[in-house]
């Protein structure tokens, strides 16, 4: 572990040079590229030069208690400096694991409902408001970009982008199948329903990222339907695009201009496309977003949002928590934290083995 430590220092205070070399910095795309690699190593180099303060603090207090006089004072600070040492060790450690490039992404969520008819929609209603009002907390912007409601205020499906300092990194373990067990107020003998929705949270890439060709894609263009205004249905304003290499169809209708849908529906694509990709570099989820959401069934669940019982419990961490009402309100960030520390341990046993 110090023989990498000490290659990043290196690679630090070369990188320090070069960012304020002028003509480096004429270069701004190279200059932002290296301010980029600077920024990302700075707090691994920083949290290494603590640790190598208290080592040398400790090599200096253990020649001063040598010296009878100094000896109490010299032994005080010995002892402080290597306390602090397995701490500094654990903090380096998790500093040293490869961080997910796609952490600082924004991204696209797709929310379905699964198994249960109407009362799985009016679920992933719920699961949308929950995402709006974290984004909110977060001070996070959210844009809806398709959307298919049902009657009674629920959703088929809704398509939507935040974009914000680390969204990515926050609510990329959201995607899987949400199961809620309630009673559904047209449920007149109070039983218990169990329903699904799935998530799929996707990171949201640049035109450079992903090479499309444009022979590829076929579109359509569709007269919007649902809610929305006077314009619903006079022009043909949605867009459907149909990548035919992989079948992949993204829509867009939540704006007034074919242009405007367009643009978001190419963004869904190239994201939906970087997602199979991801995957593939990843090893870890065979092919496409299909199988990371899964198919709806209760059986593949992720969370459970038990009313009756007023608990929500993640199933891939064993945890639960009984604040049904401020959890559906946004305050997510307990799970979401313990769901992180979940998966830097696991990152953490890998590398050790």
């Amino acid at each position: 572990m110090f023989d990498k430590l000490e290659n990043v220092e290196k690679r630090y205070e070369e990188l320090t040079q070069l960012i304020s070399n002028p003509e480096i910095i004429a270069k701004q795309d190279e200059w932002q590229k290296l301010m980029k690699e600077h920024a990302s190593i700075e707090e691994i180099v920083l949290k290494y030069r603590e640790y190598k303060k208290a080592k040398q603090a400790m090599s200096e207090a253990e020649e001063l208690m040598k010296d009878a006089e100094m000896k109490e004072l010299a032994e005080q600070e010995y002892y402080e400096n290597k306390d602090k040492l397995p701490k500094i060790e654990e903090e380096l450690k998790i500093l040293l694991i490869p961080k997910d490039p796609d952490d600082d992404k924004n991204i696209i969520c797709e929310i379905r409902a699964g198994a249960g008819g109407e009362e799985a929609a009016l679920f992933a209603g719920t699961l949308f408001r929950m995402y709006t009002m974290y984004a909110e907390r977060k001070h996070w912007k959210l844009e809806v970009l398709n959307e298919n409601e049902t009657g009674l205020g629920g959703y088929k499906e809704i398509s939507f982008m935040i974009t914000g300092k680390g969204v990515y990194s926050r609510l990329k373990f959201e995607s899987g199948v949400h199961r809620v067990q309630r009673v559904p107020d047209t449920e007149s003998s109070g039983r218990i329903h169990t329903s699904t929705s799935t998530v799929a949270v996707l990171p949201v890439v640049e035109d450079v990222e992903i090479e499309i060709n444009p022979a590829d894609i076929k579109m359509e263009v569709f007269r919007a339907s649902g809610a929305g205004g006077q314009h619903i249905n006079k022009t043909s304003s949605a867009v459907r695009l149909i990548h035919e290499p992989t079948g992949i169809v993204v829509e867009c209708q939540t704006e007034r201009s074919q242009f405007q849908n367009k643009d978001n529906a190419m963004r869904m694509l190239r994201t939906k496309l970087y997602e199979i990709e991801k995957q593939k570099r990843d090893s870890e989820i065979e092919s496409s977003r299909r199988t990371q959401v899964g198919s709806g069934d209760r059986s593949e669940k992720i969370r459970t949002y038990n009313y009756p019982q007023g608990r929500i419990t993640d199933h891939r961490i064993g945890m639960s928590i009984y604040q049904m009402e401020n959890f559906l309100n946004g305050d997510l960030d307990e799970m979401i934290d313990n769901l992180t520390a979940a998966d830097r341990a696991e990152k953490l046993q890998g590398e050790d083995e």
